[in-house]
């Protein structure tokens, strides 16, 4: 169904981005395939849009089709006494079947709560918070590559899931139109594994509780740093976190203040963010004989001690960093891509000047790059 001229700033979470010359609105996965051949067959540039709540589009007109996968249902493919399978489609919001899940007493998506966006959406980023991700649940991915009649299925396995990537975000081109998930059969959680998450429980790291108990805590928690989108509170108005944690060579951590945050992480090299001017092959400094060789930083650290605060912005700009959480980059009411993009790169120049780590964005961007 193609509806009449919209606007990236009317269909996604941040509110900016040029005029649309097509969009196509899709109900079904059949009708979500059916726009990919479309757009495929015109030759045009071609974007596909879930909630909108993890991209960034420049403000030129984007002189191409937006499909917008806009509903979707799950089903049950599998289950034993202990665990369920569910093929869920694209355009299905994920915190529904987080819901419904938590309803159904299936463990293993309640830490997930509250992050906007489709399903869809979820095997790119490989979402995650409060000390779960995607991958931990991910079986597979029914995905339509670019050009290709029909729908494949991509095993886990294949899919190259990493901190916040997959083998989609790195250059795979196609449409996620359907995933697959094993949740357990549980009326407790999985083992909170999120020190923030466990102190708000009451809990010990590890432990089990109740899937509801941390579903609304997780809400709390996420709705206090403006991470659930309400109309209301301007800081809600983003992507959430607007950069990734960086995963840096151990080495670096000499370059740091002692306070600096840091996580030991298991990370191809491919996926370490090095200093200034430096790349893989080049000597680093050695790494302690035991123990991890790559660690992953505190963005928000690292940004705050660039001297960037909550409620920063640059002057004149309608776009300004979270008062609630400096990961976050807002629109406060009157931004513009290019403000988003000016503000992204001063905070990218300051902790890149500060600390010698880049950092990098975690929405998709559309029209212009950082």
């Amino acid at each position: 169904m193609t509806a009449p001229p919209a606007s990236f700033a009317s269909l996604t979470t941040m509110g900016v981005g040029g005029p649309i010359a097509q969009l196509c609105t899709c109900q079904t996965v059949g009708e979500l395939i059916e726009a990919a051949h479309d757009a495929w067959a015109e030759g045009l540039p071609w974007v596909v849009l879930g909630g909108g709540s993890n991209i960034v589009a420049a403000d030129d007109p984007f002189e191409g089709t937006v499909i917008a996968a806009r509903g979707g249902e799950f089903r049950v493919v599998g289950s034993d006494s202990d665990r369920v399978v569910l093929e869920v489609d694209a355009g299905m919001a994920w915190d529904d079947l987080v819901a419904t899940a938590v309803d159904e007493g299936w463990s293993g998506l309640e830490a997930l709560s509250g992050i906007p966006g489709s399903v869809g959406a979820a095997p790119i980023q490989n979402i995650g918070a409060y000390g779960a991700e995607f991958a931990d649940v991910a079986r597979g991915v029914g995905f339509l590559p670019e050009g290709a009649d029909a729908v494949e299925y991509l095993p886990a396995s294949e899919c190259e899931f990493g901190y916040r990537t997959s083998v989609f975000k790195r250059g795979l081109s196609g449409v996620v139109c359907t995933v697959r998930l094993e949740v357990s059969r549980s009326s407790e959680s999985a083992p909170v594994g999120y020190a923030q998450l466990a102190h708000a429980l009451g809990v010990d790291l590890g432990d089990r509780v109740p899937l509801r108990d941390v579903r609304e805590h997780v809400l709390e928690l996420r709705s206090s740093k403006g991470m659930v989108f309400r109309q209301d509170d301007v800081d809600s108005h983003g992507c959430g976190s607007f950069f990734v944690n960086p995963v840096v060579p151990i080495g670096m951590l000499t370059n740091l203040p002692a306070d600096s945050p840091f996580w030991p992480v298991s990370a191809p090299a491919e996926a370490a963010v090095f200093p200034l001017g430096e790349s893989v092959e080049q000597d680093m400094p050695p790494a302690p004989r035991s123990g991890p060789e790559r660690v992953k930083l505190s963005a928000a650290w690292l940004i705050e001690h660039s001297g960037i605060r909550r409620g920063f912005c640059l002057p004149g700009s309608g776009a300004a960093v979270s008062s609630k959480h400096t990961l976050a980059i807002t629109n406060r009411g009157s931004a513009s891509a290019n403000d988003v993009l000016a503000l992204a790169r001063f905070i990218q120049t300051r902790v890149a000047s500060e600390f010698g780590v880049v950092l990098h964005p975690e929405p998709i961007l559309v029209g212009f790059s950082l």
